[in-house]
């Protein structure tokens, strides 16, 4: 089938049944002043610069890691590191405090190792407290990545305060300022933050408080409202205004007793479920083979919608090569198997090196995007660990105003633009010509920076996941010493009768 000649008529039915369903794959939802999504670390890095100067009494940020020896605005030689911005902002301003709470394990990940476990100067201070979390199952992490700021505007999305996380949407192979605070230099990064104000805001805070009440103890209430506007570059569009906005989470389930969180997991495959025409999504890891029956299946419509997804080719280190790397390759092949009408691409980003080769640019976003009504940005990846057993919180809209479609058709073109080295309004013309993704992508794709199809051969190799996946990466809480238990008491069992 060709895909350029090839309409893809919307389900009336799914477009006007809204994905997001409040206590299903919903936290919680509230209202949202302004929206807007800023595409890579530069980007957002500049816009919390921008917000924390109008900062009075809170400021929270919770990561997988931080470090605070990065600069905000790199490309300003006079920028002062991010710990001496904050312990400039408490010390001018007597009722501001700041907490952070960081996974435990992240400062070693990064290569911090111990130095962030000690007395530093930026954090000595009675109103800057910095804790480590360590609460929680085997192999789990704390993955959210969120910033609440007065409960007036706040940041949320797959980008942490930390090293290799900054660069702009050039993505050059070589970028001078794209160096660790150590002056390492790395490659090319992309991903994805939102910023939002209002009630939506006061929503993120609740995550923060919810963090810091189990961490510590502390329960914290809401902060009362401050007169004023709430805080938004001056310079900055807002993609939305005064639209619904909802948080769903992930918390380890079964986990002490606590039942967890699972609304974003549901939450993905209703948003698959709910595509008429086109599905666009950006993640780091594609390793879910529950996601990808939902959308094997969606494959195997006659109409159902195009799926186009941007994912990290590289994978590093042993064991995320063998899960995430082969999970995901045996992944693609099952869902190439399933593609009978020509409807799916699975791209990696490039850029070319001083020899004109290519170099990937390394997707770290997460990002699902429903024809021209959701969109939605966090820390989940497509992998099992998001589903059930890290913590995880993402941010989501739904939209059926003609304003805001087209807002949310912006959003994805410009997504696809800065990829293919072409302006949105380039990708939304060929859209509109083709209505394909697939097409428009095609007659786009020609320069040395672009997109790059996986070559998986459909026809030959193994669909299944790899064996050990339940181990290393888990979907849920799992105790390794009870199987182990259970195997002895069999053996011991087994050895006995045999004696008698």
């Amino acid at each position: 089938m060709d895909v350029t000649t090839t309409a893809f008529p919307a389900d009336q039915e799914s477009r006007t049944t809204p994905i997001i369903k409040p206590g299903h794959n919903a936290w919680r939802s509230s209202r949202a002043e302004k929206t807007a999504f800023l595409v890579d670390g530069a980007d957002y890095f500049r816009r919390l610069d921008q917000v924390l100067e109008h900062a009075r009494r809170s400021i929270f940020i919770i990561g997988w890691d931080f470090n605070p020896d990065i600069r905000l605005r790199p490309e300003d030689p006079d920028c002062p590191t991010l710990g001496e911005r904050l312990r400039s902002l408490v010390e001018s301003r007597p009722d501001l405090e700041v907490r952070l709470i960081v996974w435990g394990m992240g400062p070693v990940y990064s290569g911090k190792s111990l130095k962030m476990f000690g007395r530093m100067d930026w954090s000595d201070h009675e109103r800057i407290t910095l804790k480590f979390d360590f609460d929680h199952p085997l192999r789990a992490s704390h993955h959210q990545k969120l910033v609440a700021i007065d409960d007036k505007t706040a940041f949320l999305g797959g980008i942490d305060l930390t090293a290799r996380r900054w660069d702009d949407r050039e993505h050059r192979s070589d970028n001078p300022l794209r160096k660790s605070p150590d002056g390492t230099a790395y490659g090319p990064v992309h991903d994805v933050q939102s910023i939002v104000t209002g009630p939506a805001a006061v929503l993120i805070g609740d995550v923060a408080r919810r963090r810091w009440r189990k961490l510590t103890g502390e329960t914290l209430q809401p902060l009362p409202a401050l007169e004023g506007p709430n805080p938004w570059p001056d310079d900055l569009d807002a993609t939305l205004r005064d639209c619904s906005a909802a948080l769903a989470l992930t918390e380890a389930w079964k986990w002490k007793g606590r039942r967890g969180h699972r609304e974003a997991i549901r939450l993905t495959h209703d948003a698959l479920r709910a595509a008429g025409r086109h599905l666009y999504i950006e993640t780091q890891y594609l390793a879910s083979f529950g996601v990808a029956r939902t959308i094997a299946r969606r494959l195997k419509e006659p109409r159902g919608p195009e799926i186009v997804v941007v994912v990290t080719r590289e994978s590093h280190g042993f064991l995320e090569q063998l899960m995430m790397g082969k999970n995901r390759n045996r992944l693609i092949r099952r869902l190439m198997r399933a593609d009978r009408y020509n409807r799916l691409r699975v791209y990696y980003a490039v850029t070319p090196d001083a020899q004109g080769k290519d170099r990937e640019i390394v997707v770290h976003s997460k990002v699902i995007i429903v024809d021209d009504r959701f969109i939605r940005v966090g820390s989940s990846n497509l992998n099992n660990r998001s589903e059930g057993l890290d913590t995880e919180c993402d941010i989501a809209l739904e939209t059926y105003s003609a304003e805001g479609r087209q807002a949310i058709e912006r959003v994805r073109d410009d997504l696809i633009a800065e990829h293919l080295d072409v302006s949105p309004e380039q990708v939304s013309e060929q859209i509109r010509i083709t209505g394909s993704l697939i097409a428009a992508i095609d007659a786009l794709n020609t320069s040395p920076r672009g997109l790059r199809q996986f070559h998986v051969g459909p026809k030959e190799g193994d669909t299944e996941s790899v064996v050990g996946t339940g181990i290393i990466d888990p979907k849920q809480p799992f105790w390794p010493i009870r199987p182990m238990l259970a195997f002895a008491k069999r053996s011991f069992s087994r050895l006995t009768r045999r004696l008698l």
